[in-house]
């Protein structure tokens, strides 16, 4: 009874978090909104048994990139006097693609069926249990993004290497 209500407690702690993000004026508050929407999600992630998930996103997101987020924001030092101002048509061309995007996810998402568990184990979320799942029956797709993120990290340094002229 305790997780429904605290489920409900960080479903709206997040919805709230991520519209502040939205409608802050000042984007280092945006930025610390964010930090607090990502610990409500992983928050979520404790409640579904996902022990490992919530401590990597907590780590990976509310660590390092909100930090390399704030940092970036703060070098910036973006002003409201700088910032060029948005014209009426750039305005109503964004609330329609905003729509239309809204509308193909509510299209797709509307046949959807949401599958449960029977008996939900303590240990569905595990290290171990995700290890077997990722190395067995996703081995290919891993080995594939490992491929791709060393041939991305290889074509970053060529490509920021200068050229040595003799």
């Amino acid at each position: 009874m305790i997780s429904l209500y605290l489920f409900y407690f960080l479903a709206f702690v997040s919805v709230f978090c991520a519209l502040m993000v939205l409608f802050s004026k000042n984007p280092v508050h945006s930025v610390l909104f964010l930090v607090l929407t990502f610990f409500s999600i992983a928050g979520h992630y404790f409640l579904l048994s996902s022990k490992f998930l919530a401590i990597v996103h907590v780590i990976v997101y509310a660590g390092a990139i909100m930090v390399l987020f704030l940092y970036v924001i703060m070098m910036l030092n973006l002003n409201a006097e700088v910032e060029p101002s948005k014209s009426n048509i750039q305005k109503i061309i964004g609330t329609i693609a905003g729509s239309m995007l809204a509308l193909v996810l509510i299209a797709s998402l509307r046949d959807l069926e949401i599958k449960t568990l029977a008996n939900p184990s303590e240990d569905i979320g595990l290290v171990q249990n995700l290890g077997k799942v990722l190395f067995n029956e996703y081995m290919l797709p891993f080995e594939l993004a490992s491929v791709l993120l060393l041939s991305a990290m290889v074509g970053a340094v060529f490509l920021s290497k200068k050229e040595i002229s003799e």
